[in-house]
């Protein structure tokens, strides 16, 4: 496959990208192809987004989402490899569970995949190191706040077993309890990725950390940077909250100086029924995650170079994962064409994840994903009556 006449965000001019069995094998002016040429006419292509923060839910709680159809909303959203979430049911917190994960997302996905494991509250540290050592995870995942299941850690002697078995820890963290991870990933000489960061105060922990301990990471969801404690209804619930409009102003404002490290959208599905029937936390979010932020690209709240960074490259680079996050050659050719001048505004009915429906019904946006590739294939494409072309994807491999 060729892409011709191609804008890249770290080079003067259009360029052309081939692609041959997977891989990116050229990146120059002027390529000669006698095979399949995709003509990009001057729109950007950019290197697949890879969203390490999403709940698929399935097995357990396929009413809400599946894998096929999570995946089908991450390529329609331009994100090419997504990590899913420990806490479905059964929770992926014993290997023979991600085993049983796994199998069922090589039969399923459309785009590339990745496992992180969870934390239990019953000591599980035996099982995470196996899946640390053996079993291909991108990292452990610890709740130090409310969650479901038997997944909130409370107890400081299991924590620490945890944080020792595990070689990267993702932490559900909220107020002090930041300053609680942080301090146990010093204490285990850990990688340290801070999910949905959402508070300035939080912030201050981190920039202190960082004075004398580089490995900790920040991580933001499109919720809180375009929503506010102003926005909150019974259907906008989710964990973190919702905050009052100081603290997303600093979260742009962290994202400007650098200290946001990514995008994760947290996506959480659940059916419009079970939101209007109770407080059920969680919203949809890798859908409309790159329509908001190319969005915001367009209104010179970042530049696309700066998306590509937070929601491609560094995801990529913090967690090792093997040929992702770059057009480059030797790179996968996990790569989306968005067409930055494309004016729409977003709708229930046209979202394709199973729950049906984003918090941003009815929004204006400029900037849309036009076509998604992945490992080469293309598996999205806006423009074609049929959409989707149901290509399976592999799994997410870890460097080292």
């Amino acid at each position: 496959m060729l892409i011709k006449n191609c804008r890249l965000t770290d080079r003067e001019g259009l360029v052309d990208i081939l692609i041959e069995d997977g891989k990116i094998t050229k990146v120059e002016v002027g390529i000669q192809y006698d095979g399949e040429v995709i003509e990009a006419a001057g729109k950007y292509v950019l290197p697949g987004m890879i969203d390490v923060h999403t709940h698929m839910r399935e097995p357990g709680m396929t009413h809400k989402e599946t894998i096929e159809t999570g995946s089908m909303a991450c390529a329609k959203g331009g994100i090419t490899t997504y990590v899913d979430m420990p806490n479905t049911n059964p929770a992926t917190i014993t290997v023979k569970a991600l085993e049983e994960k796994r199998k069922l997302s090589e039969e399923k996905s459309i785009v590339n995949f990745g496992f992180n494991f969870g934390g239990s509250l019953d000591n599980n540290s035996a099982e995470i190191k196996v899946a640390t050592e053996e079993k291909n995870i991108v990292a452990t995942k610890v709740f130090l706040n409310i969650s479901t299941g038997k997944m909130l850690i409370e107890n400081d002697e299991v924590l620490g077993d945890i944080f020792e078995a595990s070689d990267k820890v993702m932490v559900h963290a909220e107020g002090m309890m930041v300053q609680k991870a942080i301090d146990f990933a010093k204490r285990y000489n850990k990688k340290l990725y801070l999910c949905h960061i959402s508070q300035e105060s939080e912030l201050e922990l981190v920039r202190e950390a960082r004075k004398d301990y580089s490995e900790i990471y920040v991580e933001v969801t499109p919720h809180h940077l375009f929503l506010s404690l102003d926005d909150q209804t019974q259907r906008l619930r989710m964990k973190p909250e919702l905050k009052p409009k100081a603290d997303v102003d600093a979260m742009w404002k962290a994202i400007e100086e650098g200290m946001i490290d990514t995008i994760g959208t947290d996506h959480a599905p659940h059916t419009l029924e079970e939101k209007d029937a109770n407080i059920t936390f969680g919203i949809p979010g890798i859908e409309t995650a790159m329509p908001l932020m190319l969005d915001a690209v367009n209104s010179g709240r970042l530049t696309l170079a700066k998306l590509v960074d937070m929601y491609s490259a560094k995801p990529a680079k913090i967690f090792d994962l093997a040929g992702k996050g770059r057009i480059e050659v030797g790179y996968d050719a996990d790569i989306i064409i968005v067409d930055m001048e494309k004016e729409y505004i977003l709708r229930n009915k046209e979202i394709v994840s199973r729950c049906g429906w984003t918090p941003f019904d009815g929004k204006e946006v400029k900037g849309m994903v036009e076509t998604t590739i992945v490992n080469g294939n293309v598996v999205y494409n806006a423009n074609n009556e049929n959409k989707f072309n149901k290509i399976i994807g592999r799994e997410v491999k870890i460097n080292g």
